[in-house]
């Protein structure tokens, strides 16, 4: 089944959008975005590992993570809810912290992910809207896209596992 990917910047808007289709109902792919226990089984792009040492999925709460590199370089960075709309989105302000959740510097983005169940097919749309270009460009410089496409396929796999042991 080839399913969609796609990833935009807009420079003019200081955003990124992601769309990507899930072969799985919505109830699962909501719990592999909004649960710990299984973000952490796909969230890195292989060989790297995501370790989530807090998470309070509710508004007014928080997720405080790590990418953790092969050579076990950590990253830490803090997703703090806005806003939840079960099973149809969630907005996060995030920043790269310390292993405390304290910011590393003012950089901040806005991100809304949106969830719409279609038939067999859950499509998410990810809008990540920042203060500064630069930011955007480092991103892209970094490989923000290649890594999210290949996060993107462990969760492919991860819900084939589940959705074929249904």
């Amino acid at each position: 089944m080839n399913l969609l990917f796609d990833f935009t910047v807009d420079k003019a808007a200081k955003t990124i959008h992601i769309t990507r289709e899930f072969a799985a109902d919505l109830d699962l792919v909501w719990d592999a975005f909004t649960k710990a226990e299984i973000l952490e089984l796909w969230s890195a792009p292989k060989p790297w590992k995501y370790r989530i040492k807090e998470m309070d999925f509710r508004e007014g709460g928080r997720c405080l993570s790590a990418m953790i590199s092969p050579g076990n370089a950590t990253h830490w960075s803090l997703a703090e809810f806005i806003k939840i709309q079960p099973k149809s989105s969630f907005t996060s302000r995030n920043t790269f912290c310390d292993e405390n959740g304290n910011p590393l510097n003012n950089v901040f983005s806005l991100t809304k992910n949106s969830f719409k169940a279609g038939d067999g097919i859950t499509t998410v749309y990810v809008e990540k809207i920042f203060d500064d270009l630069s930011v955007i460009e480092m991103f892209v410089l970094r490989g923000f896209k290649e890594g999210t496409a290949a996060a993107m396929d462990n969760l492919d796999e991860y819900l084939l596992t589940v959705v074929t042991s249904k």
